[in-house]
């Protein structure tokens, strides 16, 4: 099977692990308020139940993501992962207390840590110019699990038979479903995912330059026989061709004695004795003079941290409002939760066609700063209108379905730019450890968002100021930030081993 056709097929099973993440997304969150309810629990264990899973791939994706760096493979590592998955939704569907329903989410969330090694997996596997385009697909992918999700609950809610010991319900059957639906995924990921190599764009024009400069340094050579036997000549050009690698062109009488000697040797045999290229570092380890507090506390990288923490500790925290709200309001079930979550997938997967439109011909950080003016627009109609809904039933539904439509409507700008973004922006040889911290900073607001908003659901002014005041540090962060968020130069990038020494 020729290397393309390999890609393709990579690509595709990718897009549907982020397809089964999405379902598995939807087909839980609009039944799993009432499902705790079944099983007597309070209120406050909805977060709890949300948070866990967030926590568990918190911790998961970094360690996946540099497991991914040191062996440059991710098909083990997304098949072990899927083995939680299975086992998580497993205990989903058995659902005897709500702690077994609790540790249920808790080990699922282990396998979403495999994002992280997918997403290092992408950054090596396309060029930058086209990774914003890719990013937008997988997400959109995803955002197409949200949106078949709420389809597959409408027959789902049907379910009411006996399986052995356990119960299959409205509730349960999610769990079972999903643990199907992983166990195909994995023999998808055993015969139609391959372990591509990286693109070396980078080496390529690292090692066209080191071509370059041999040619112009046996040029020089030729003119200085030409001129004249003047060992000065030959020595000040070795120099150069030093000094031009990185190091520092300082007196050293060795080096100096070496390269006088070599001056007696024919011409085809001088080039042999440059260094080497830089490029040898990347053979011995990704991590060879790594430094997290380097790489992760520049100015730029903290703010595109900050945008992923905000923006999902904003989204989080509204989805778990959302579900007891429209219950108090309009007295909506699994059914029409379910339909609201499907309309909101139609609204996403067509602002991420949108992305991927509009990250061809804009910068990124345009991208970002037009996702977080939506974001902020929608906070203020949220905290004017549906912390204390006003008027009748109809007018109450039409506040609530605009503060919906503009929380979703900003969300594809926000995630494809900041992640491609970071992708620009940190060091593209440890990528699977960088997208595993970035993906923890998601995580810790996936966490926090849904405890924050479940303990506040009777004071939603607090609950929504916080929110707004949040998003208002992340605007002046950008503000003042904007001129950093750009790709580094690729000579900067490729200097960088030699600077950490």
């Amino acid at each position: 099977m020729d290397t393309r056709r390999k890609k393709k097929l990579t690509f595709f099973t990718i897009g549907l692990i982020f397809l089964l993440s999405g379902i598995e997304y939807a087909v839980i969150l609009p039944t799993i308020w009432r499902y705790l309810q079944t099983l007597h629990a309070a209120p406050y264990f909805l977060g709890l139940a949300l948070s866990a899973f967030s926590l568990s791939g918190l911790l998961s994706g970094p360690l996946f993501g540099h497991l991914s760096d040191r062996t440059r493979t991710t098909k083990k590592i997304i098949l072990f992962a899927n083995v939680f998955e299975i086992v998580g939704n497993f205990m989903y569907f058995m659902g005897y207390s709500k702690w077994l329903l609790l540790s249920s989410r808790l080990v699922a969330g282990i396998g979403t840590g495999a994002g992280s090694s997918i997403f290092g997996f992408l950054t090596r596997s396309t060029a930058p110019d086209d990774r914003a385009t890719v990013f937008a697909a997988v997400m959109a992918c995803r955002q197409a699990g949200l949106l078949i999700g709420p389809a597959f609950n409408i027959f789902l809610r049907l379910c009411d038979f006996q399986l052995g010991p356990f119960v299959v319900n409205k509730y349960t059957a999610p769990g079972l479903f999903m643990c199907l639906l992983w166990i195909l995924l994995q023999l998808a990921v055993v015969f139609m995912y391959w372990d591509l190599p990286p693109l070396e764009s980078r080496k390529a024009k690292g090692s066209s330059t080191s071509e370059s400069r041999e040619v112009e340094n046996e040029k020089g050579l030729v003119e200085d026989e030409e001129e004249g036997d003047d060992e000065g000549k030959p020595l000040m050009r070795s120099q150069e061709v030093a000094g031009s690698y990185g190091s520092v062109a300082t007196p050293n009488p060795t080096r100096n004695h070496t390269y006088a000697a070599s001056n007696a040797m024919p011409n085809d045999i001088l080039p042999a004795s440059s260094p080497v290229p830089p490029e040898s570092h990347e053979s011995s380890s990704p991590f060879k003079n790594f430094s997290i507090t380097r790489e992760f506390m520049r100015e730029e990288v903290v703010v595109l941290l900050s945008a992923q923490f905000i923006t999902l500790f904003n989204q989080t925290a509204l989805e778990t409002m959302v579900t007891p709200l429209t219950q108090k309001y309009f007295s909506y079930g699994e059914l029409e939760n379910s339909v609201m979550y499907c309309l909101c997938g139609v609204e996403v997967i067509a602002g991420f066609l949108f992305v991927r439109w509009l990250s061809q011909r804009v910068a990124e950080r345009v991208v970002l700063a037009i996702g977080l003016t939506i974001c902020n627009i929608s906070c203020v109609w949220c905290l004017i209108f549906l912390a204390k809904p006003l008027g009748g039933f109809q007018w109450q539904l039409t506040e609530f379905i605009i503060g919906v439509f503009l929380q979703v409507l900003g969300l594809p700008f926000v995630a494809v730019a900041q992640v491609s973004l970071f992708s620009k922006v940190t060091e593209e040889r440890t990528q699977g450890f960088s997208q595993g911290i970035r993906r923890s900073v998601g995580g810790l607001a996936t966490i926090l968002g849904p405890l924050w908003a479940g303990g506040l659901t009777e004071n939603m002014y607090i609950m929504m100021g916080v929110m707004m005041a949040l998003l208002a540090l992340l605007t002046m962060m950008l503000a003042f930030s904007y001129d950093r968020l750009v790709e580094p130069a690729a000579e900067e990038q490729e200097e960088s081993p030699e600077n950490c020494g």
